[in-house]
């Protein structure tokens, strides 16, 4: 196992008296549902401490509904727990007052059973399951979303903040409060900004964050889609992490940069012997992002509308390929010959639900270790041009196809959570189905944005 010094965890009585100081009077108790939506109980703070204790009564089946809160037979925690209570165990660790929020605080929580046994389905059990095993392997997962969003004026009829195509545009990047907003309140959560500029999309924009080790970067990205969406709303707009609300504009992705570190705090992806300045680790593991793909895209573009993003000449993979520096790729390898070098996952879509893209992302580069083989050699010119490679799945059907099929991912991942996943999921896409027919029409486009847009 690696070896890592322990963050000492505040106490019950810490935190409370730290946030009664604050002047704190709410707390929110709160988890990310399969779909990384946020769910919570709000409490006053003087039930913070009981709650703390004993945990906090919820649901089971609020982890189990699809993107429109359906509840779906057969998904384990429903009728077969006769719709019962989980208990909401509040993870200390991640307690923290929010700035864009009037004297609230709010922590992360995990559900168990009444007889302690834990929603293995739910998101942060799911990548917990998946870092223990990597650190079986000796090894520490660095790791970074990278967001884009859009942001409109309204919803009636999806008016962007700006008009026009003009990426980085120093006008667009200040055209409204918003960005200053988060750039300025994010580090109140313990989350570093890095960059924020306009996107290629009208009204899009993109703000990256500090990377951080293990479970921490997948709170930081339900964190920062959250914050992003309340920060916008308390100024007039809304903020969309939908992949595609325009049919004729960009899509939002969510690239995951990762790499894996030894127990010593070294880089294991670097290997400045090398000729590309990567190791054998670094191959392998994008080796297994280039194999488990097609089933780990279910879980990375998790809505019918994510397919629309994967087109030529967009900035998005097409194919399994991996190339150096290569942004048409399926894996960019950031090869910089220092402690710096990473990997970067290309697949995800702004819509993902950031604890569970980074899980599949490290479990396919996990059974990349495993199976102990190498890609293919990085090619010249763009990866999308090359007619070699596998082509991606089209649909969200076919991706989850793949993932039911792919057994070593599926075990990997955890049964119960893959059940239930691929159950909600294609529920999600018979309510879509209802309005599609043969060609693309307008009511499929639109189920497509009163399912995703305000909400996500």
């Amino acid at each position: 196992m690696v070896t890592t010094q322990a963050k000492a965890i505040p106490s019950i009585d810490e935190v409370y008296e730290g946030w009664k100081k604050r002047g704190v009077r709410f707390v929110l108790c709160e988890l990310a549902d399969l779909n990384g939506m946020p769910r919570s109980k709000m409490i006053p703070l003087s039930r913070f401490k009981y709650c703390a204790e004993h945990g906090l009564r919820m649901i089971g089946a609020t982890v189990a509904v699809d993107s429109g809160s359906n509840v779906v037979p057969e998904t384990h925690y429903l009728e077969e727990r006769n719709y019962g209570d989980s208990i909401l165990r509040l993870d200390l660790e991640t307690a923290a007052v929010v700035p864009w929020m009037e004297n609230t605080a709010r922590v992360i929580c995990d559900p168990y059973w009444p007889d302690g046994e834990p929603l293995h389905a739910t998101s942060r059990h799911v990548l917990r399951r998946v870092l223990d095993e990597l650190g079986n392997f000796g090894y520490t997962a660095r790791v970074g979303l990278e967001f884009e969003f859009y942001l409109l004026n309204n919803l009636r009829n999806r008016e962007p903040v700006f008009a026009g195509l003009h990426i980085f545009n120093t006008a667009r990047n200040v055209a409204v409060p918003v960005i200053e907003r988060i750039m300025e309140t994010m580090p109140g959560m313990g989350i570093e900004i890095l960059t924020g500029n306009s996107e290629y999309g009208p009204g899009q924009y993109e703000i990256t964050y500090e990377a951080e080790k293990g479970l921490l970067a997948g709170d930081q990205g339900f964190t920062f889609k959250t914050g992003v969406k309340m920060i916008a709303r308390q100024l007039g707009y809304y903020a969309t992490f939908m992949t595609k609300p325009y049919l004729d504009q960009s899509a939002s992705g969510a690239h995951v940069h990762i790499s894996l570190l030894k127990e010593n705090g070294e880089n294991a992806f670097l290997d400045s012997q090398d000729q590309h300045g990567l190791s054998e680790a670094a191959y392998r593991f994008t080796q297994g992002m280039l194999r488990h793909a097609p089933g780990a895209m279910a879980i990375l573009a998790p809505t019918p509308n994510c397919y629309r993003r994967f087109v030529h000449h967009s900035f998005a993979p097409v194919n399994v390929s991996w190339g150096l520096d290569d942004r048409t790729a399926l894996v960019r390898a950031k090869n910089t010959f220092d402690e710096e070098a990473h990997l970067e996952n290309r697949l995800p879509t702004a819509i993902c639900n950031p604890y569970l893209a980074v899980a599949a992302v490290i479990a396919s580069g996990l059974l990349g270790l495993k199976e102990e083989e190498r890609p293919h050699a990085p090619v010249h010119g763009p990866a999308e041009e090359h007619k070699d490679f596998a082509p991606l799945p089209t649909t969200l059907g076919q991706a989850l196809e793949a993932l039911e099929g792919d057994t070593a991912l599926r075990a990997l991942l955890g049964e119960e959570f893959i059940d239930i996943f691929l159950k909600i999921k294609r529920n999600e896409l018979a309510r879509q189905q209802e309005h599609t027919q043969p060609q693309v029409t307008r009511a499929e486009v639109e189920w497509e944005i009163q399912e995703y847009l305000a909400d996500y």
